[in-house]
């Protein structure tokens, strides 16, 4: 008779525990697939305003240089239309945040650097720990009470 029940303890606490594992590994799947779509939309907003920015300075960058071509003929001085030069690379490179390949290039560095230079992304000291977390937790709890005493 204990056997038997040992045996039906030992099935349903394997049994526990598989239902367990697949319950943390579906909470992960979820998990991640949240934080990718957060991603995705972040970017996109990015994304959104990176354009909204563009067509602002599109209209400025077409007034201010229609204003310094109109005063450079008035007043015969070609020097007026300088500004115009790194204005252009703003807006060029607004452009190509905003419509072109900026952000797939960026991408693609990114996945190169991933794939050469980890130590150049690698945190310093590694990655914290457990007992890290811990020491830092009591610490700013410390600091918390000391504080709450010092204001009374």
């Amino acid at each position: 008779m204990g056997l038997g029940m040992s045996r039906m303890m030992d099935e349903n606490l394997k049994k526990q525990q598989e239902f367990m594992l697949l319950t943390q590994r579906l909470q992960l799947e979820r998990q991640l697939a949240m934080q990718n779509l957060m991603r995705e939309r972040q970017m996109a907003m990015q994304l959104a305003t990176a354009r909204q920015t563009f067509t602002y300075f599109s209209a400025f960058f077409v007034i201010t240089t229609l204003g310094l071509a109109a005063g450079s003929i008035r007043r015969k001085q070609a020097r007026l239309l300088v500004p115009v030069i790194p204005l252009a690379f703003v807006l060029a490179y607004q452009y190509d945040f905003a419509y072109g390949r900026l952000i797939q290039r960026a991408r693609h560095e990114a996945e190169s650097i991933l794939d050469s230079n980890v130590e150049l992304v690698a945190m310093p000291g590694g990655v914290p720990g457990f007992d890290e977390l811990e020491k830092a937790r009591r610490a700013q709890n410390k600091l918390a009470v000391l504080s709450l005493d010092v204001q009374r």
